[in-house]
């Protein structure tokens, strides 16, 4: 396969000027794939080496991964449509307009300032967020937020009367044989991520809401090794009709925005090829995990990082991730 040189030199500069402990990542071309792990897993309290196998919290790639996949296998189904409301599923939901492609491409415009909202009781969160109001840009622009997705898991739960979490493992996850990938993660074999006052987070979601909302909570959650993510990558780049057909994956690659024109997909943000000739899905996740899939060239890349470690307030992450994008987009147009 390519070398993909440049991205690769890219992905070391994380290392060399230490934004992140440790990188793990797949550079995937067809049935080809290029997997490094290097670093460390931590540097407080202690130093301790990345090793292959980790599991990472993969933040907001619960949302395509899991989420989304699960929601759309429903959409094949024929049991749901996402131009459906979201009132036909949750009829504590105050607003009729809300369709399930609004929460999926975040153009619902809810959002609103739930008064200490990381301290709410489960039960308590949820009655908060279902009471949040729709704004003025309804439809109109995308604002990116969990609770599209939360919203989701909460459909997904009124079909399956299960627990969303339970959903995606059933769903998703053992179908893909994603065998290490998990919502209970065993401590010791999982990437640290944010050193806290009271103490450091280990095998715990990082996201608080996640962490209150537990099993149901669809925009967060899922731990997952690089070799479980290569396996969902390989599996969206193929053309296999499992899991999900090749046509609906093929959807996630277009705009899907109320007016078509807003650059969001099902669940999936959009990219523009280098080259202008096509979208390309990808995603990010708060706690530094990256998936870029590019399913006319049958490319992808993963990156898995733990960047809030010792601490969220690592800015030089978010200004490097742009030149990641374009330096592996144009590696891919380049041939």
């Amino acid at each position: 396969m390519r070398d993909y040189r440049q991205t690769q030199r890219v992905i070391q500069d994380l290392l060399d000027d230490q934004i992140v402990p440790g990188v793990s990542y797949a550079l995937i071309d067809g049935s080809e794939v290029c997997q490094k792990v290097k670093g460390d897993a931590q540097w407080w309290p202690e130093h301790e080496p990345l090793k292959t196998g980790m599991l990472y919290d993969l933040a907001s790639l619960t949302k395509v991964v899991g989420t989304t996949t699960a929601l759309l296998q429903l959409v094949e189904q024929g049991q749901l449509s996402v131009d459906d409301k979201l009132s036909q599923f949750v009829p504590e939901w105050h607003d009729a307009r809300v369709s399930l492609r609004d929460l999926l491409t975040h153009t619902s415009a809810i959002a609103g300032y739930i008064p200490h909202r990381n301290e709410l009781p489960a039960k308590q969160l949820k009655q908060a967020l279902l009471q949040l109001p729709v704004g003025d840009t309804f439809e109109q622009r995308d604002h990116y937020t969990d609770i599209g997705l939360i919203f989701i898991g909460y459909v997904l739960e009124a079909v399956y009367q299960q627990p969303v979490q339970q959903i995606i493992n059933e769903h998703v996850l053992k179908p893909l044989k994603m065998s290490a990938a998990t919502f209970t993660p065993d401590s010791s074999n999982s990437v640290p991520t944010e050193l806290t006052q009271q103490g450091l987070i280990r095998g715990r979601v990082h996201d608080p809401k996640a962490a209150i909302l537990g099993k149901h909570c669809g925009s967060a959650g899922l731990f997952a090794s690089l070799a479980d993510m290569t396996t969902f990558a390989q599996w969206f780049l193929s053309d296999r009709d499992d899991v999900l057909t090749v046509k609906t994956r093929d959807l996630l690659r277009t705009d899907q925005t109320p007016t078509h024109d807003l650059g969001r997909s099902l669940g999936w943000n959009l990219l523009a090829s280098s080259d202008n000739t096509h979208l390309v899905s990808f995603h990010t996740g708060f706690t530094g995990t990256i998936i870029i899939l590019d399913r006319v060239t049958k490319q992808g890349l993963v990156l898995l990082t733990n960047r809030v470690h010792p601490s969220q307030k690592n800015h030089r992450f978010i200004e490097w991730r742009p030149s990641l994008y374009r330096t592996f987009l144009d590696e891919v147009a380049g041939g």
